[in-house]
């Protein structure tokens, strides 16, 4: 049955990043992969979740399913974190509990192809390079638009709009909702909502992926392009993942916002959606929606956790602004644009053989586009 399978050539970034750990250079430096490091190069995990999981621990006494939508906790949380205290935005919206943002981006191309198998998505150019599988795997099909300029090391908007103006009635627009993957660069509000105008001049969908949230310019500011879609269209998806900003990467613990024309609507979406989920995974994870919705339910928790977010995004500015003054005074070229950017990710505008050199002689590793965690940088 099997001898006719090729083995898979390995992940190129999992794999820099398995060459990295086992390089012996104690100055290696790691800048591949998407995990948040603090100054000593660790992953922490939030003091709020430590105490959460006591919690849990002291009080769990089964290990039985939790309910197909989810955490009844962490799904009103995470409706509320990224909508906002719009009470009438919220009351006709619905979440569904996913297994991490990647499940949640899943499932909401389940519903977008069972509403309109003939749509097509919309990417940016450059995107995360999952986006492409996760969605693809459904049957949609995909539409590029211009949105980083590598020569400028800037937004290219006007390729975007232009590029967008060709969308069809029901295609449907992924849009990075703040710290884009990979470029780091982002709509401000004035674009934000030029963008949603179009799409709502074009009926056009948005899925907005929103995967780092509290990690560019703080919570509030960073869901401004969600809140807007949902203020303004009549129908959206959003993404969510509290990998990165709750630190819960391997507890999988996402869900994708369904908000509609009424509360009706979304109901019948996000009855659709936990069928897609009964026939891709089943029942939910549990862990970490839990540990969430204890954090988000307790205020004390929640300032604790929102703190200790708000310090992470303080150093990632910090790195930004001093590795662009000290590239910048090293070579005489100027690399402000990292400044400018948000969230972990940067391009640092090298070609293959500089990436190839700083990793053949210096231990610095990072994807051949020059796409690096900024987090990987320390003093």
């Amino acid at each position: 049955m099997f001898e006719k399978l090729q083995k898979v050539p390995v992940d190129p970034i999992l794999g820099l990043s398995a060459a990295c750990r086992a390089d012996s250079n104690p100055r290696k430096i790691d800048l591949t992969v998407g995990l948040y490091r603090n100054e000593a190069g660790e992953t922490p995990v939030f003091q709020a979740v430590q105490e959460a999981q006591r919690q849990l621990t002291r009080a769990e006494t089964t290990k039985a399913y939790i309910p197909q939508a989810g955490d009844a906790a962490f799904l009103e949380g995470i409706q509320r974190l990224v909508l906002g205290g719009a009470e009438a935005i919220i009351a006709r919206s619905a979440a569904v509990q996913t297994p991490g943002g990647c499940g949640a981006l899943r499932i909401a191309a389940e519903m977008a192809r069972a509403a309109n198998p003939a749509a097509k998505v919309w990417l940016s150019s450059p995107t995360w390079p999952n986006h492409t599988p996760l969605i693809g795997s459904t049957g949609l099909e995909f539409r590029e638009h211009r949105y980083y300029s590598r020569e400028r090391h800037a937004l290219d908007f006007p390729g975007m709009l232009g590029d967008l103006s060709r969308a069809e009635p029901g295609d449907l627009l992924l849009l990075h909702g703040c710290c884009h993957n990979p470029s780091g660069m982002d709509l401000d509000e004035g674009q934000w909502r030029e963008v949603i105008a179009l799409a709502k001049a074009r009926g056009v969908t948005p899925l907005i992926d929103f995967a780092y949230q509290g990690m560019g310019d703080g919570m509030e500011a960073d869901a401004f392009g969600a809140r807007c879609a949902a203020e303004q269209l009549p129908e959206a998806l959003i993404a969510v993942s509290c990998s990165k900003n709750m630190g819960l990467y391997r507890e999988r613990t996402g869900a994708v916002v369904f908000v509609g024309q009424d509360a009706d609507s979304a109901a019948a979406v996000a009855s659709q959606a936990m069928q897609a989920a009964r026939r891709i995974y089943s029942m939910p994870p549990a862990h970490g929606a839990i540990l969430a919705g204890k954090i988000f339910a307790d205020a004390k928790l929640s300032k604790s956790w929102q703190n200790e977010l708000a310090a992470m995004c303080e150093r990632l500015n910090q790195v930004r602004a001093q590795l662009a003054e000290q590239l910048s005074a090293a070579t005489g070229k100027d690399f402000e644009f990292i400044q400018r950017g948000r969230g972990l990710f940067s391009f640092l505008g090298l070609n293959e053989q500089q990436v190839t050199a700083l990793r053949e002689n210096h231990s610095i590793y990072m994807v051949a586009s020059s796409r690096i965690n900024v987090a990987g940088v320390n003093q």
